[in-house]
């Protein structure tokens, strides 16, 4: 085509259609060009010939036009026209399809009610949803009627200090606000600790078996992961120095092993200590429970106990509360506070004022410690209820090996698959998790961990033997 010809525009305008003519007109032209139809370089009709070929004012079609040119479809050219600009071709757009979630052997589903024997939730049925409904509420009119500024990307003032006295009280850590940062959840919290020791690329060390999340995270953060055994008294601080003696962190869930529940021993946390502190390395002490321990009370944080500054504590209230808050929070040495609310004004600011203001008013009125304190006399009871109905049933393919946090442990025979067990019992509405997944060499142990915090007591004996149908029909 030669380009001071005029393009026929197969251009049609619906004047009861929902969007303007000069929409319409633009929409089409538009069409045409990422289409291919119009050439880069074809010349548009002037204003009045294409407003008298659709039978619209030359007013309308200049409106089309002048949209064209400022997103750069086309170019004025004053007296010698308007003409199609010169673009790369862009591959075609595939219509959407709901995506698989990420990281599909940790998460099956978002936002759908927890099923039975699932891990990482809080009691569904126990929730105090009037109280909560008229926190959050007071809390939106609140933030609907803050100064229009920037919040303080460190967290909420007020929240901060909470969460520094409740840690006083619970978790036997004494810091002061400051060294407090509220962050999106247990992940938002580990971001910032890596990116604020700027440990990225670096080896660190990870309890085997440990949290899958956790691995994949230092992966993603160019990290190196070595898997550092656990045993009865927590990780083994001796085998981790003999493996990877020059590892820049270690993040390890001393209060309560996850997923297999010990607590470590205060040997073996002065021992870590000792390490880093020679190392010039870091802890992350990932407190994933908190205080919700169902036997006895719970070993204060190891945070508590490091007066070398090397210890970053991290929590969250997805166990606690709900995981749908996304709220989380870092508790880091004094001597970083200022450096770590650098990076979180600049990379990883607080979530919302409101979210941030319900928990705050849950905490303050002391409706926390109280739900804290039902929750644990209600999962001691369902853990209980659940030994006993494994039990009395029986079964020669599942032993209970450890009760572990707010879960039961349990392990299979070596030639029986758990993922495979896992996904069978989850197209019948339970979620037990595989265990050999947490591992990260082999042999990996196969087994199922079974959270009891949304069991049905009416029907838990069916519940058990759905399971167990499941295991003993592997073959």
């Amino acid at each position: 085509m030669h380009h001071g010809e005029y393009v026929p525009l197969p251009i049609g305008v619906d004047r009861n259609g929902p969007a303007s003519l000069s929409a319409q007109i633009y929409a089409s032209i538009r069409n045409a060009i990422e289409t291919g139809q119009l050439a880069a370089g074809a010349r548009l009709p002037s204003w009045s010939d294409l407003a008298a070929q659709l039978g619209v004012s030359r007013g309308t079609v200049r409106a089309a036009y002048e949209r064209l040119i400022d997103e750069q479809f086309a170019i004025g050219l004053g007296a010698a026209g308007t003409r199609v600009a010169e673009r790369p071709s862009l591959p075609a757009v595939p219509n959407w399809l709901p995506e698989a979630p990420p990281l599909p052997d940790l998460f099956s589903d978002f936002g759908t009610a927890p099923l039975v024997f699932q891990m990482g939730v809080p009691a569904q049925d126990a929730f105090p949803f009037k109280l909560w409904s008229r926190i959050q509420a007071h809390a939106a009119r609140r933030a609907a009627a803050a100064p229009v500024g920037y919040p303080d990307p460190r967290g909420d003032p007020d929240l901060r200090r909470e969460i520094a006295a409740y840690l006083g009280v619970a978790r036997g850590l004494r810091c002061n606000p400051s060294q407090v940062f509220v962050t999106t959840g247990f992940s938002g919290a580990l971001n910032l600790a890596i990116r604020g020791l700027q440990v990225e690329g670096r080896d660190a060390w990870m309890e085997d078996p440990g949290f899958p999340l956790t691995r994949t995270a230092l992966g993603l953060a160019g990290m190196t992961a070595t898997a550092v055994p656990v045993d009865a008294h927590g990780l083994d601080v001796d085998a981790g120095i003999r493996q990877t003696p020059e590892a820049a962190l270690a993040i390890v869930t001393p209060g309560q092993q996850a997923p297999l529940g010990m607590t470590m021993s205060l040997s073996r946390r002065l021992s870590l200590l000792a390490w880093a502190k020679r190392n010039d390395a870091w802890i992350v002490e990932d407190d994933y429970l908190g205080e919700l321990q169902l036997k006895g009370r719970a070993a204060p944080a190891l945070a508590s106990l490091d007066q070398a500054g090397r210890v970053l504590h991290i929590g969250s209230f997805s166990k606690t509360i709900t995981p749908a808050l996304r709220l989380g929070f870092l508790v880091v040495p004094l001597a970083m506070a200022h450096r770590f609310g650098d990076i979180s004004a600049c990379l990883a600011p607080a979530p919302a004022a409101s979210v941030q203001h319900s928990v705050t008013e849950f905490m303050r009125d002391g409706h926390y410690l109280r739900h804290l304190r039902r929750m644990k006399r209600l999962y001691a009871a369902r853990q209980e209820a659940l030994i006993g109905c494994l039990a009395q049933i029986g079964s020669d393919s599942l032993k209970v090996l450890a009760t572990a946090g707010t879960a039961i442990v349990t392990v299979l025979p070596e030639s029986v698959s758990d993922i495979d067990i896992a996904s069978k019992a989850r197209r019948s509405g339970l979620a037990p998790v595989p265990l050999s997944s947490w591992y990260m060499h082999a042999p990996r142990q196969q087994g199922l961990l079974l959270s009891v915090t949304n069991l049905n007591e009416r029907t838990l004996a069916a519940d058990c033997r759905r399971l167990l149908e499941r295991i003993d029909a592997r073959n």
